[in-house]
């Protein structure tokens, strides 16, 4: 007993330290980058021939790696136009229009009345024409730059991305992660509502954790052609690093009480974390006991997603030096079990 608690100790703080001490390589990145790319521009100029060739493309202009310009424009994104726009809207605006409205006015209780219109007016408004335009132009702008960071940082390893096998086989993948993702967050929001509420928060807690860990290791284990359900496996079966790591991330974004808030402070913290998903060492030894917390979301799942599997069933695994034997059945390579 001592043991697994000084062992689950010991996973939650490596975790913890990874998830940290990685966004310390992120100014070194860059360099490695091109390290990196000189070398594989080296080791192809062998010969004459490819001499020469090499020799043509140094002198053509080449994309320099740009992770710490990337990272930037999603700080000033999120945070200095999407936060700031939406804070000095609910802090500044509406506090000065209210005391305006109520010197203009005078009776406090006309006031009252005529504030709660125009109140709801006002945010509805600027709900509908700024923050749900913006929030969406988000998303799309930060998955673009967190695939790009993502990939900057997988090419610092040396590996070659494996490729799945074909279009379809990717669109499911992506497809089973989003619903999969989407009822992993709903388990987590009802698991927060049990009635001792120190449980429920801690349980709740876990969920985020372990789910901010899938969203940051997502992009390494993508690029190493590891499956859906091979990755919630490697989770499941060494949970309390994947605790530990993404525990800080979970912590700061539960601060800010608004959703909107908490969706740009994530937004901001997200690059960084890739980063240290790339540079982790995550742990060969599988702990002592599997925590299968998605083993439900991955059986709902599979049974709302029964018609792509059915249609991606005959497509044979990718390879992966990343892999652990999955109980979870796989969305991309078996059939949906029959219901009992």
């Amino acid at each position: 007993m001592t043991d697994s608690v000084r062992t689950f100790l010991r996973n939650v703080a490596t975790g913890i330290k990874d998830s940290i001490l990685g966004i310390r390589t992120i100014s070194k990145l860059d360099a490695r980058i091109q390290q990196k790319r000189e070398e594989q521009r080296r080791k192809r100029a062998s010969g004459a021939l490819a001499q020469r060739r090499a020799q043509s493309e140094e002198r053509q202009p080449d994309n320099d790696p740009q992770v710490a310009r990337r990272i930037l424009h999603c700080c000033a994104w999120n945070g200095g136009v999407f936060w700031f726009s939406v804070s000095l809207f609910y802090r500044v605006f509406i506090p000065l229009l209210q005391t305006l409205t109520a010197k203009i006015i005078g009776d406090p209780s006309l006031h009252g009345s005529v504030w709660s219109w125009l109140e709801f007016i006002l945010t509805s408004v600027f709900s509908a024409l700024w923050v749900l335009p913006l929030f969406v132009l988000s998303k799309i702008v930060n998955a673009i730059w967190f695939q790009d960071i993502a990939d900057l940082a997988f090419e610092v390893s040396g590996c070659k991305a494996q490729p799945f096998p074909s279009v379809s086989k990717i669109i499911a993948d992506m497809l089973f992660n989003l619903l999969l993702q989407a009822l992993f967050l709903i388990q987590g929001m009802i698991v927060s509502l049990f009635p001792i509420d120190a449980i429920g928060q801690m349980v709740s807690l876990l969920h985020m954790s372990l789910l901010y860990s899938l969203y940051c290791f997502e992009y390494r284990w993508f690029n190493h052609g590891v499956e859906m359900h091979q990755r919630l496996s490697n989770i499941e079966r060494n949970w309390p690093y994947y605790f530990g790591f993404g525990l800080p991330m979970a912590l700061l974004t539960a601060l800010p009480s608004s959703y909107i808030m908490s969706g740009c402070l994530f937004s901001i913290l997200f690059p960084l974390f890739i980063i240290s998903a790339n540079e982790a060492k995550t742990p060969t030894k599988l702990y002592h006991f599997q925590l299968r917390l998605f083993s439900l979301v991955v059986l709902i799942s599979n049974k709302l997603f029964h018609k792509t599997v059915h249609l991606q069933c005959s497509l044979t695994p990718s390879p992966s030096s990343e892999r652990l034997p999955s109980p979870h059945a796989s969305p991309t390579r078996q059939r949906l079990l029959p219901m009992q």
